[in-house]
């Protein structure tokens, strides 16, 4: 057989290693599309001479570029056969991408948990992304779903990594130079600063987009994402294409422009779950909470923690969990990451 089938939960071992193919060089043309796919306007990511005066050597792709293109990579082999991507943990952007590089992708497999309906179990990977001089770039934990070839082969020992629930604020790594002190806040598009955000606060990013079927799966082969789940309408009882979880992130990172345009880099992934399917109609709506802030050595630069809610239309104001503790319908998204702002 020489057709690839995607891996099942059965063929997974904790400690295996697996060596995604196929290396992508990232060129402008990825930025280009990707800010034509999202109202995506953060300053760092449009200019180069913005970020020159930010102390870099020019614009990097945007953080979530890189994201999707290492991700893209790991799906054939981690995810093809997946009922659904759970969750994220200690995520770190530890090299800015920039135009011309090339990344790779590897992921080893850290956890295994087969489900009670013996019908499929959950797979932990541990991925890193690595560019043409084999420097880690991002990475991450990442928890599947994954359907069981044949529900009677015995299931696997448990093994359930320990995680952390927050990359702890002095992991955090800043890209060399980077430096805020001459930021440009009226080029940046709003003059609010770490200083000026609360813990606690909530800000209500206001805008909508309403997904579209074609962009959604555009958006998913630009990273090469091969999910069945995202393109085949036959592969779901519903008939019903699922969007790539994502597409959403980008989608409500986007939307959060609106509030927090000088949240410009993001630099860790604490967690995140992908709470309840999104469908092409759907209206995407967001709000965000700082959850905490924190000093860094980088000139003029803090770091500031967020949570980002995606939520669909007919959501109220910052929609989260019932009273029960689980996801409100609307919920789409409850993203955790750190990102850097200038002080």
């Amino acid at each position: 057989m020489k057709t690839n089938p995607g891996r099942f939960f059965e063929d997974y071992k904790v400690g295996q290693v697996i060596v995604h193919a196929v290396p992508r060089t990232v060129a402008e043309g990825e930025r280009a599309l990707y800010h034509a796919l999202y109202p995506a306007r953060h300053a760092l990511y449009s200019s180069d001479e913005f970020a020159a005066q930010c102390g870099l050597d020019g614009s990097p792709v945007d953080d979530l570029i890189a994201f999707h293109v290492v991700f893209g990579k790991t799906v054939p082999d981690v995810s093809l056969n997946a009922v659904a991507n759970l969750g994220y943990a200690e995520g770190r952007w530890i090299k800015p991408v920039f135009p011309g590089d090339t990344l790779r992708s590897e992921s080893e497999v850290i956890g295994l948990k087969e489900n009670s309906n013996g019908k499929s179990g959950v797979v932990y990977v541990r991925t890193r992304g690595l560019n043409q001089m084999d420097e880690v770039v991002l990475e991450y934990v990442r928890w599947v779903m994954v359907r069981k070839r044949d529900a009677a082969s015995p299931a696997p020992e448990t093994v359930l990594p320990e995680l952390q629930k927050v990359v702890p604020a002095e992991d955090l790594i800043i890209p060399e130079g980077l430096d805020f002190s001459d930021y440009d806040f009226a080029l940046a598009g709003e003059p609010h600063r770490w200083g000026d955000y609360e813990i606690g606060e909530k800000i209500d990013h206001v805008d909508g987009v309403t997904i579209e079927e074609a962009e959604h799966m555009i958006a998913t082969r630009l990273w090469q994402n091969t999910a069945k789940v995202h393109f085949d309408a036959t592969f779901r009882e519903d008939g019903k294409r699922l969007i790539y979880g994502g597409h959403v992130i980008s989608m409500a990172r986007a939307l959060s422009f609106n509030g927090l345009a000088n949240a410009q880099m993001i630099v860790a992934l604490n967690g995140g779950a992908h709470a309840n399917p999104c469908f092409a109609g759907d209206t995407v709506k967001a709000w965000s909470e700082v959850l905490d802030k924190a000093e860094t050595e980088a000139p003029g630069v803090g770091a500031i923690r967020l949570r980002l809610v995606a939520v669909k239309q007919g959501a109220g104001e910052f929609a989260l969990k019932g009273a029960e503790g689980k996801y409100a319908p609307e919920v789409l998204l409850d993203l955790d990451y750190w990102a850097l702002m200038p002080m």
